[in-house]
């Protein structure tokens, strides 16, 4: 679906662009045109190669979706795939925007996302001073805009581990806790597999050999490349946080484990010395002068409780019961 499609000329909008005009503005050397689409169909996409004259290879790329986050070159134009991540109650939608970008045009096209970017449209046209470095800003803008979305996922995933490590020594909540920090290791990675390649990837576009159109815009992108450094960074210590946790979990567990084995070992030694006792007076000798006393048997049941008793106050004082 078609969402704008509009010709700039020294960093000021021109005129909004029937698809049929594009090519026409694209050959300009003083215009560039941006075009935004939403969940675009093969059909549109063909349309829109026949327009910008866009790479078989990339375009069929973008007809497939489900691309890994980077930056691919082909001649003089620039392929680049973002994601976008969008918080959905507890979980995470993973959309994609494909930008094709050239010397006189930028086509965005995103997937599954229902954030739009309406808002960089109207950022950098109230900013025609850095508009007019073309295509090169209109793509820095869409992928900052992108990543600014990331931080506020990031601030979640913290604010969740908080809360799991506050209910860490509860011991009703123990399994609760482990289900809870690996569903947090899931996502993380999931938006960590959004981050890494892109961080990757952006290092083509400042400093060394940086692509023709994107020449006066390498400080912005390198901003970009500090912001996916930090919260690839801030993704690394939430997972080593993650999985520490998890391990003192499992620790508690085996730690409440153990104090319900020693209880149970101190159960049975105190049962074991009446089971003694009982069993040899219950062996029935003729020849055990305990048999024939008339106080034996309360003295028998004496000596059983009376050692029963002293092995409890033993295993308390222990801390075992």
């Amino acid at each position: 679906m078609l969402i704008n499609c509009v010709a700039y000329q020294h960093g000021r909008k021109l005129a909004d662009l029937p698809v049929a005009d594009i090519s026409d503005y694209v050959a300009r050397d003083d215009t560039f045109v941006w075009v935004a689409l939403k969940d675009a169909t093969p059909e549109e996409l063909v349309v829109m190669q026949e327009e910008f004259g866009l790479h078989e290879l990339a375009l069929e790329d973008a007809q497939r979706g489900h691309q890994r986050p980077k930056i691919e070159e082909y001649g003089d134009s620039l392929f680049v795939v973002v994601k976008t991540v969008e918080m959905e109650g507890d979980e995470l939608n993973i959309g994609e925007i494909d930008i094709f970008v050239g010397p006189n045009y930028v086509l965005s096209s995103r997937q599954n996302s229902s954030q739009g970017f309406l808002g960089v449209r109207a950022r950098a046209e109230r900013e025609p001073h850095l508009l007019q470095h073309g295509s090169g800003f209109v793509l820095y803008a869409l992928m900052d805009a992108a990543v600014d979305r990331y931080f506020p996922v990031v601030d979640a995933f913290e604010s969740e581990l908080e809360e799991i490590e506050e209910r860490i020594f509860t011991q009703s909540s123990q399994r609760d806790n482990i289900e809870r920090l690996y569903d947090l290791k899931r996502r993380v990675m999931t938006l960590r597999h959004a981050v890494a390649p892109l961080l990757d990837a952006i290092g083509k576009l400042h400093g060394g050999r940086v692509p023709a159109m994107c020449v006066n815009s390498q400080e912005y992108f390198r901003d970009v490349h500090d912001h996916l450094a930090r919260i690839n960074t801030t993704l690394d210590t939430i997972r080593d946080t993650i999985g520490t946790a998890i391990q003192v979990n499992l620790s508690m567990v085996a730690l409440d484990e153990g104090e319900v084995n020693k209880r149970l070992a101190a159960y049975a030694a105190i049962f074991a010395v009446l089971t003694a006792f009982a069993g040899i007076w219950g062996m029935n000798f003729k020849h055990m002068p305990e048999l024939e006393w008339y106080y034996g048997y309360p003295v028998a049941l004496t000596l059983m409780f009376g050692s029963s008793f002293y092995l409890y106050r033993r295993f308390k004082k222990a801390g075992w019961l």
